[in-house]
């Protein structure tokens, strides 16, 4: 349930009315907004809403039915808006990433970066460690790929995001990453999600295969609910009968997302198509429709690429791609960085 205090609530009454809810046995979570203070109480205890109404300072007592709570916008009415090294997602902000899809040698990536750092972009992608389909495709190069990404990132003045797989690594990936993201196999791995939940640097979570959009926002509650708020939703594309592109890119996605949740989402046309000539077209239709970011795959040599070259643009589609991003967005009202 939500707890709507009165705009002239001293921090004295909000504390509290914290204790009392914490005593009874409820988590709780603070948003404070321009006219009032929200405190999201989380738990399964029953209780009488009216307890709650009567202390001094309480505006009213609103119940949430729906599964998910803190990433709902009846507890957030306002965009959260995440930012790293300058780029924003969210509120009016469309933030760009683009990189390899995975890491295989230091030149690979430092030439990809530089031609990416000369169009504007601030955060570079690539995968160390590869979840495939079949166990003898090419797995990633592991921390040293991470390393890799991090001394090219800091060459060019840009963040990182890589993939995490599992528990284990967290600690690996803080080292060297800033923003940790969460494959769509993974996107149930709830062990996984409770211990970003614990970390303070944002995660990029992408929608499961077939996940259904409660499912990707009841996954980005569990790391909410842990106390990272730095949650960025990534639709991937789902998996239907359509064998023409490898996935269906839900584009609707997008608005559904935004009229429930305040957290930003972005989209990745590259896993969503797995064709180069899809990306341009897929890219422009989620601006459009109004995503907060794209992660797109770019890599110097797709032709050579040790995987998913066929989805990979090359930098200078990228860099014409990215004008036109820049203008689209403009058109709509919104800033692309």
């Amino acid at each position: 349930m939500l707890v709507v205090m009165q705009s002239s609530a001293s921090e004295d009454k909000i504390q509290k009315v914290l204790e009392f809810i914490k005593q009874k046995g409820f988590d709780t979570h603070i948003s404070k907004g321009e006219d009032h203070t929200v405190i999201g109480a989380v738990g399964s205890k029953i209780i009488d809403k009216r307890d709650i109404e009567l202390l001094d300072g309480v505006k009213e007592v609103i119940r949430i039915s729906s599964p998910y709570k803190l990433v709902s916008r009846v507890f957030k009415p306002n965009d959260t808006i995440i930012e790293v090294n300058g780029v924003k997602f969210g509120g009016g902000h469309v933030g760009m990433i683009a990189g390899p899809c995975s890491v295989e040698s230091y030149e690979q990536v430092d030439a990809t970066a530089q031609k990416l750092a000369k169009c504007g972009v601030k955060i570079l992608r690539g995968g160390a460690f590869k979840p495939r389909t079949s166990p003898y495709a090419f797995q990633g190069l592991g921390e040293e790929g991470l390393k890799i990404l991090r001394e090219v990132a800091d060459k060019y003045g840009m963040a990182v995001t890589s993939e995490v797989m599992e528990v284990g690594q967290i600690p690996l990936f803080l080292k060297y990453v800033d923003i940790l993201q969460v494959g769509a196999r993974n996107m149930q791995n709830f062990n996984l999600l409770r211990c970003l939940g614990e970390i303070r640097k944002p995660v990029l979570l992408k929608r499961g295969l077939s996940a259904t959009i409660e499912e990707l926002l009841m996954s980005a509650e569990y790391i909410v609910s842990g106390g990272n708020r730095e949650v960025i939703l990534c639709e991937r594309g789902i998996r239907t009968f359509e064998p023409m592109t490898r996935n269906t890119l839900d584009i609707s996605a997008i608005p559904v997302v935004q009229k429930i949740s305040h957290l930003p989402i972005i989209v990745d046309p590259s896993h969503a198509t797995g064709l180069r000539d899809k990306v341009a077209p897929m890219s422009k239709a989620a601006i459009a429709a109004g995503a907060d970011g794209l992660i797109i795959e770019v890599h110097n040599s797709p032709e050579t690429a040790l995987c998913d070259g066929a989805q990979s643009l090359y930098p200078s589609d990228f860099a014409e791609l990215y004008k036109d991003l820049q203008a689209l967005s403009g058109i709509i009202n919104k800033v692309c960085c």
